[in-house]
């Protein structure tokens, strides 16, 4: 959503968390930890956070000992290594590993992405995705992929695992279902 110096985003992002009835989960582009605190301070339900966590763990173990619950932390991989600064460089850090170490400071929550399905339509990695859930404790929002309702009934059937949602962006963006039918089918 934001990249490094990109204060116009960040100000939208602001007024779209205090104009909005709904809890709002922000991420991206949060390289320093005010830029985490402005979006907290604007009423941010949660804020998702990648290169930061995997850059700085005294950072991390910072803003979870500010925020609590409310630092989730973005874990996108491809070929299951971590992907830093919007998925241009691949990290040294294996991502059941990485879920493992985050969840050792305290994150409760992860947002799994498989990059190389992201956009795709082409299903979810469900495998890799409950692995880090059963691997970590933590729990688990699925991401990347999702083409169908059939996906979204195959993902609330692993809930027992730790993966208790799922974005959905592209199938809603084609009109592949509505949100009325994702949440009829999702067993919400």
């Amino acid at each position: 959503a934001f990249g490094e110096g990109q204060s116009l985003n960040r100000e939208v992002a602001k007024r779209i968390i205090r104009s909005s009835s709904i809890p709002v989960q922000m991420g991206g582009g949060m390289r320093i930890i005010d830029d985490v605190k402005d979006l907290m301070s604007a009423g941010a339900a949660r804020v998702v956070i990648g290169t930061l966590a995997v850059e700085s763990a005294e950072t991390l173990a910072r803003l979870v000992e500010l925020f609590g619950a409310r630092i989730v932390v973005g874990i996108d991989a491809h070929d299951g290594q971590v992907m830093t600064r919007g998925w241009e460089t691949r990290g040294q850090v294996e991502a059941v590993d990485f879920a493992r170490r985050v969840a050792a400071v305290g994150v409760e929550r992860i947002v799994y992405t498989d990059v190389t399905r992201d956009g795709m339509l082409t299903g979810p990695n469900i495998e890799q995705t409950c692995l880090i859930a059963r691997e970590s404790g933590l729990k688990v929002t699925a991401s990347g992929g999702v083409s169908s309702l059939e996906d979204l009934k195959r993902l609330s059937g692993v809930s027992e695992s730790g993966v208790d949602s799922v974005i959905v962006g592209k199938a809603f963006y084609e009109g592949r279902f509505t949100l009325k039918e994702a949440l009829q089918n999702a067993g919400t």
